[in-house]
């Protein structure tokens, strides 16, 4: 168990629940550091109500290869992480009827109090006409050619704009420096040994079986779309949403919840389970703290995340590009063509701040294994690298393609 005191650079455990905590973790009746933590960890693995309601979730993982069109209209949905990601949806899209195991104990109890720390840091330059985040992303899948299996990753980098004021459009740009090339030094060996082909392909299941894509190695060409619908900019649940419905988000956590179960309650694409619930809640209240809404709903939207029933909430962990934060995952897996895969979403405490949505191999399939993907790989990954207003929409290449 570690000693609060001992921790250079950790907030105080009491100054950082000041604001959120339960009448249990009053100063008053914690003797100590350990006590805090015995009575916190018991207090934060009770769920947080005695019910559970409907829900599935859309995730979209914040990283992607691609932007897909969902339809033949300029509506899109940005599917940040490529065919095996689930989709969260959080660009304005059209109405439709239809890793390893986190430690517990001190670490989860540490990772609980500095998530909390990051609603407290939850500030925003004042707005202007754009809100624009850029991301780095990474997308590793498993690809053959004339016989040879081998891992392959892209990397590019995505620019999304959305506009706030009246008469301004969203734009997504994709695959920007967009590079795909084998994963390891071992796996350029066996790209060789099939003749170096200039294009591969993967597979990917879906309903009607399974399904090959085709990559071309080398460097690609970005993508530009639109992601409004009118005044709609994003999509919150199951509803799209202006940025004065945004605006307007309940603002204190207990409200905040109660907000969000309602839309999951109304969500068609919704399942039952209780891990289901969570799953679906954190998405939603992590898409919150990418949006350009209130301080105060991106602090509240921290606090519905810390406490959620069955959301493993990590230590210090690292991610993609080497920043370290705290890790938050949800308690669902998803299957995919490589394997069991669990998402965790990475959050800077120190700026309030999220740094990346990555999602780990769990348990690699036996194609995967082949190839050389052990659990605890990072198969996708989109990590935010700028997240601020702007005056001036985004530049869209000369060579981009929509």
């Amino acid at each position: 168990m570690k000693n609060s005191d001992k921790r250079s650079g950790r907030p105080d455990a009491m100054k950082v629940l000041t604001d959120a905590r339960p009448d249990e973790l009053n100063p008053s009746r914690l003797v100590d550091p350990m006590r805090q933590r015995q009575i916190y960890a018991h207090i934060v693995s009770d769920p947080a109500d005695g019910h559970v309601t409907r829900r599935r979730s859309r995730y979209r993982p914040l990283g992607a290869v691609v932007l897909a069109a969902v339809a033949a209209s300029a509506v899109v949905t940005v599917n940040t992480l490529g065919a095996h990601a689930p989709d969260d949806g959080s660009t304005a899209r059209p109405r439709s009827s239809a890793a390893t195991r986190a430690p517990s104990g001190a670490a989860d109890v540490d990772g609980r109090i500095e998530l909390l720390s990051a609603a407290r840091k939850a500030e925003v330059s004042a707005e202007a006409t754009y809100w624009q985040t850029t991301t780095q992303s990474q997308y590793t899948d498993v690809a053959e050619a004339n016989g040879q299996l081998f891992a392959l990753r892209v990397t590019s980098t995505e620019e999304w704009s959305v506009g706030v004021r009246p008469g301004t459009g969203s734009l997504a740009v994709s695959g920007l420096n967009s590079v795909t090339e084998p994963r390891t030094a071992a796996d350029r060996t066996r790209w060789h040994a099939a003749g170096s082909p200039r294009e591969v392909e993967t597979e990917t299941s879906a309903a009607s079986g399974t399904v090959r894509h085709s990559f071309v190695m080398g460097t690609g060409r970005p993508t530009v779309m639109r992601t409004n619908i009118d005044d709609k900019i994003y999509a919150l649940g199951p509803d799209n949403v202006s940025y004065k419905e945004l605006r307007a988000l309940p603002a204190t956590d207990g409200a905040l919840r109660h907000y969000l179960e309602k839309l999951y309650a109304q969500d068609d694409s919704a399942d039952n389970s209780t891990s289901g619930r969570s799953t679906w809640m954190l998405r939603q209240a992590g898409n919150l703290v990418t949006m350009p809404v209130k301080p105060a709903v991106r602090a509240a939207a921290y606090r519905v995340m810390a406490d959620l029933p069955g959301v493993r909430v990590l230590g210090r962990v690292t991610d993609a590009l080497g920043r370290e934060g705290v890790g938050v995952e949800p308690p669902a897996t998803y299957q995919t063509p490589l394997g069991t895969t669990r998402q965790r979403l990475v959050f800077d405490p120190a700026t309030g701040s999220m740094l990346s949505d990555e999602y780990l191999l769990v348990e690699p399939s036996a194609r995967a294994g082949r190839a050389g993907l052990e659990a605890g790989t990072r198969v996708n990954c989109r990590a935010i690298t700028r997240m601020n207003w702007g005056e001036r929409q985004i530049t869209v290449p000369k060579n981009a393609h929509s």
